[in-house]
């Protein structure tokens, strides 16, 4: 290597030189070699071939002041386009693997569909089950605290039914299920693509979108529901509970409040975000997975990437939720 070299090179008796043996010494000079007695000559066609060299373009100026805050705001606007862009894409091969496997069943792993179904619903029901039950106890609690005042108590039933069943209900269950499985996606398929076992798939002429993501966000899109109802009436029960040690109101009276006076199109609100919500998580988990590099640290970046965008994701879209059945006057 040039740079291996040291001290001197004398260079008169050199008849022949070309632009390849001009670089070769520009590369021995750069590594602190001295050339001695290049011909005029030759010591041109070197000059030359310096000034041919490509050389890197000096850094622009970093912009400063109001530029600065554009330019964070615009980098921000393209990063966060070319993210709707990247979920865009794996929501298309989603529903194209869900398409391939309605048109030949026999390719679809229905094992591994049962497996995450146990894992990501049934291992989920008592974090889900206590947290609900507990929101309905501080719903009641602070319901009661307020209508107290007025005489109005018995309104807390409403206040608890509805509050349950069309927004917090199914939003907080798919917050704790984003926090605990789109985490878990992108670690089992993350690990995967360390390990270069998604290459080895695709080696075997097996499909990645079919064999790993297709079964995950229809265990998901599966399971949410249920865990939904679940929620709701964890957090009923809880919200009864409290309702009777804090307002006197018995359960029959609670029951009797909340089937006369609560109409079921707010369970069904409340219970029709879920399949979405769980495509949501779904996809921005198993993305990640696939975004994952060689080393490890990609892959803790990515696993905590997901969780912030799986959250961020399901809460703007039960804004829109919000939004489109309040139009439509639902």
């Amino acid at each position: 290597a040039p740079e291996a070299f040291a001290g001197r090179v004398r260079l008169d008796d050199v008849g022949f030189l070309d632009t390849a043996g001009a670089w070769y010494l520009l590369r021995l000079r750069a590594g602190g070699v001295v050339l001695e007695g290049l011909s005029p000559a030759h010591a041109q066609l070197v000059a030359a071939t310096e000034q041919a060299l490509p050389r890197p373009d000096p850094p622009a100026p970093a912009p400063t002041g109001w530029r600065a805050a554009f330019a964070t705001v615009g980098r921000a606007t393209v990063g966060l386009a070319e993210q709707f862009s990247d979920l865009g894409e794996y929501l298309g091969r989603f529903l194209a693997a869900l398409w391939r496997a309605l048109r030949h069943p026999r390719e679809f792993p229905l094992t591994a569909l049962v497996y995450h179904c146990e894992e990501m619903g049934l291992r989920a029901v008592p974090i889900v089950t206590v947290m609900s039950f507990l929101i309905g106890v501080v719903l009641a609690f602070q319901g009661a605290s307020q209508l107290s005042r007025f005489g109005a108590e018995i309104f807390v039933v409403d206040l608890i039914a509805i509050s349950l069943l069309r927004e917090l209900g199914i939003l907080l269950t798919s917050i704790v299920v984003a926090g605990r499985t789109a985490s878990a996606l992108t670690a089992s398929i993350g690990s995967m693509k360390m390990q270069e076992e998604i290459d080895a798939m695709r080696t075997l002429g097996l499909d990645p979108d079919m064999m790993l993501v297709l079964p995950r966000v229809l265990a998901l899109v599966l399971m949410l529901p249920i865990l939904g109802l679940i929620s709701n009436v964890a957090g009923l029960i809880g919200g009864g509970v409290m309702s009777w040690v804090a307002l006197d109101i018995s359960p029959s009276m609670f029951t009797q409040r909340l089937v006369g006076e609560t109409s079921v199109k707010h369970a069904i609100v409340g219970l029709s975000k879920a399949p979405v919500f769980a495509v949501i998580i779904g996809i921005v988990g198993c993305r990640a997975g696939m975004k994952v590099g060689k080393d490890a640290t990609s892959l803790g970046m990515m696993t905590s990437t997901s969780v912030v965008q799986a959250i961020f994701a399901v809460i703007v879209a039960d804004a829109l939720f919000s939004i489109f059945f309040s139009e439509v006057g639902m």
